[in-house]
């Protein structure tokens, strides 16, 4: 660690790359945390996780008894163990005691996007609540026409407020909260919608999974999808570096535009001959160009249409950070990783066990190192993003995990699950302990005689 300093503060290492090899080592050090311990108010399986996307520091959860609480992952509210253990209760909470809770299982918590002043909700009672933080009272009901798998906020959206809700019902419905009513229904799937997510790239494209096994891309400022993914589609491996790419493009466009001037003579000739043909040409009768074939939508074609990206039930969805790519989980205990741009299969096999078939599952990622957090039964495995290969596995639930939540802000995982737990997995010992073994390795290089 004290090379690592001296290296930044000499020039050597920029500051972005220390602070990557730091995240890094943080991630990869993960286990169950000795010193951090949440108090879970729910009494029912936990189904939904989500950190703030503003401050990196309240916890938002939903359970099946019909509660919601908000967690402060960073000041704790009581402490054990001489202040070694710091535990932390819900801020609060709301439950089907409340004038305005939920009457059945809570399916979805998200956070509104901007700031922590809001929250939604969906349940299976067939509504979806937009809450007030501050006074914890719901501004907002929205009635579904059936069960609310997902909800889904876009963490990109600057010129509208809409909630993506997937129901059992074969449209996905986006709520609107400045008005209060619908504003779009997206039809196309032939079964319920378990799992909604928007793109990290774009905030007008939707990202949808439903029962029937396909997975829709939707533009919303549009009529209809423009995608179904087909998982025989393929493309061996990812999509090239940006830097390859302009390189080959500006390589292209130089031997365009050497050979532009030859090209523009040559069609002035071809012009200007076939000038001449028609005038002397007895019937005077222009050529006729074939017409273009009309470009139908993907979502018109019927053997596009009926695609689909898993052997049954598309339990969870989750876009990389960068937008490029799309992880999905399904029932039939597979993972894929999407292209994005091209809609193709890119074949990473990722080492699976069993995953959950009847319920929605919440994966999670990171950026340094690309790892990606899957639930499995009752472990959380975590995989190579590039590799598919295990790196880590997380063993400390009772009964079977349904979220996974990683806060890059200290670089935490949150894992919930049917025990009515929530977990943290918090990086093993700290810095300071680091430094003291970097001190103790260099006075063990000197005392080598003794």
């Amino acid at each position: 660690m004290w090379q690592a300093i001296q290296a930044r503060e000499t020039g050597r290492t920029p500051p972005n790359s220390f602070a990557n090899q730091l995240k890094s080592r943080r991630v990869s050090s993960l286990q169950l945390s000795n010193r951090k311990d949440f108090v879970s108010p729910h009494r029912g399986s936990v189904n939904s996780l989500q950190v703030d996307l503003t401050e990196g520091r309240y916890l938002l959860s939903g359970a099946s008894d019909g509660s919601a609480a908000v967690f402060d992952t960073q000041r704790a509210t009581d402490t054990e163990a001489s202040g070694l253990i710091g535990k932390h209760k819900c801020v609060f909470s709301v439950d089907k005691g409340h004038e305005h809770g939920h009457k059945f299982a809570v399916s979805s918590a998200v956070w509104y996007p901007i700031d922590t002043g809001l929250f939604v909700t969906g349940s299976f009672d067939h509504l979806v609540k937009v809450w007030d933080t501050n006074t914890a009272q719901a501004v907002v009901d929205f009635k579904m026409p059936g069960k609310v798998y997902r909800t889904a906020m876009s963490s990109l959206a600057m010129s509208h407020t809409l909630i993506a809700a997937g129901t059992e019902d074969v449209q996905v419905r986006l709520c609107d909260i400045a008005s209060g009513a619908f504003s779009h229904t997206l039809s196309g799937h032939r079964d319920g919608v378990m799992s909604v997510e928007w793109s990290t790239s774009s905030e007008w494209v939707l990202y949808t999974g439903g029962c029937d096994g396909a997975i829709r891309f939707w533009d919303i400022r549009r009529a209809g999808c423009f995608r179904v993914l087909d998982q025989s589609v393929t493309q061996l491996g990812v999509r090239p570096p940006i830097l390859k790419h302009t390189a080959v493009s500006s390589k292209v466009s130089a031997e365009k535009s050497s050979s532009g001037g030859k090209n523009r003579l040559k069609t002035l000739q071809s012009k200007h001959t076939g000038s001449h043909n028609m005038k002397g040409s007895s019937s005077g009768k222009p050529s006729v160009e074939k017409p273009r074939q009309k470009r139908l939508h993907p979502g018109m074609l019927s053997t596009l249409d009926r695609a689909t990206a898993h052997y049954g039930v598309v339990t969870g969805l989750k876009a990389t950070n960068d937008g490029m790519y799309l992880l999905s989980a399904g029932s039939d205990s597979r993972i894929r990783l999407w292209d994005t741009q091209s809609g193709c299969n890119t074949l990473l096999n990722f080492e699976t066990g069993r995953l959950q078939t009847s319920k929605a599952i919440q994966l999670a990622t990171s950026d340094d190192p690309a790892l990606v957090f899957v639930p499995c039964m009752k472990t959380v495995k975590a995989f190579g993003m590039w590799s598919g290969r295990t790196t880590m596995m997380f063993r400390g639930h009772y009964e079977s995990v349904h979220t996974c939540c990683f806060n890059s802000t200290d670089q935490e995982l949150y894992t919930s699950g049917a025990d009515r737990q929530i977990l943290v997995w918090s990086p093993g010992g700290s810095m300071e302990d680091e430094m003291v073994q970097d001190e103790e390795v260099a006075e063990d290089k000197d005392n080598w005689s003794d």
